[in-house]
């Protein structure tokens, strides 16, 4: 029995050993064990959270998925702040004490957490103003792809090659983005194609269109056009103009079909696709 009580106060003593001070708090075994729980628990839960309005909640009432992402985000901030303060005080934890170890991190942060600062405050505003959101198809930098995922630090990105690039928030926010899906997910796609000069531009512009409408990822509105370009030096110049949903994370692969089409077509029709070529005029000289 002796033995019993003697574990007990062993592990009474033991659990509130003091770790460390930080003001008036004291932070014992007690305490670091309380806080690491807790903390795992509100950071499991409020991702639990987000993954299930995501997922469940928001597609019952048709919610763009841009928009549903930001929303779970911010509502995981706050409910992590939230959570946080409760944490702090439900532990005994003064808050007031902690104003040295805040001016601390001010400083760490004025000389080596700028970039993350940063990050993290274009990450807020991207959630908040939406010039980006997850699902639009976006180029940055040279770099293409489809966003999947904004977090406070960072974006994920996929690229046609299903290769993930993570991409610091401040760059959405600092440099030039086009985003091709910003209004709608629509894209024209421009197809340059030449002709010799015997061939009648009518006949072409009228070959090209049943190409494109006959192309099942091709859309009927905004309808296909095709522009007669110039007289270029070894043939004739069109564009063909093309609008497509479905294949807007693919664009190569919808001119790739239109090109073997174009190409099939020509050979049909007896239509001269030419190819570069100069004229040499050799003078010999008088002797």
């Amino acid at each position: 029995m002796n033995s019993l009580e003697d574990i007990i106060d062993w592990i009474k003593n033991t659990w509130n050993i003091e770790l460390f001070k930080l003001g008036s708090n004291e932070f014992t075994i007690k305490t670091f064990l309380l806080l690491s729980i807790s903390f795992f628990l509100l950071f499991f839960f409020s991702g639990k959270l987000k993954r299930l309005l995501v997922k469940v909640v928001f597609p019952r009432y048709n919610v763009d998925i841009g928009v549903s992402e930001s929303i779970a985000t911010i509502i995981k901030y706050l409910l992590l702040i939230v959570g946080i303060v409760i944490i702090f005080q439900t532990t005994g934890i003064d808050l007031s004490a902690l104003g040295l170890l805040v001016g601390a991190l001010g400083v760490g942060i004025g000389f080596g957490l700028q970039g993350i600062t940063n990050n993290f405050i274009s990450g807020i505003i991207i959630l908040f103003e939406r010039p980006i959101k997850v699902g639009d198809r976006i180029e940055v930098e040279g770099l293409t792809g489809n966003i999947v995922e904004i977090n406070a630090r960072a974006s994920t990105i996929i690229t046609n090659d299903n290769i993930t690039v993570i991409v610091p928030n401040s760059d959405f926010i600092n440099k030039q983005v086009i985003n091709w899906s910003h209004n709608n997910k629509n894209i024209r796609l421009n197809i340059p194609i030449g002709v010799s000069y015997k061939e009648e531009p009518q006949v072409v512009t009228e070959i090209l269109m049943g190409i494109a409408k006959l192309h099942p990822g091709v859309l009927e509105e905004p309808p296909p056009y095709v522009r007669f370009d110039e007289f270029g030096d070894s043939s004739l110049k069109f564009t063909l103009q093309i609008w497509t949903l479905e294949y807007i994370d693919r664009p190569s692969i919808i001119k790739s079909d239109i090109y073997y089409e174009v190409f099939r077509i020509f050979k049909e029709k007896n239509i001269e696709i030419p190819y570069p070529q100069r004229d040499i005029h050799i003078k010999e000289s008088k002797q």
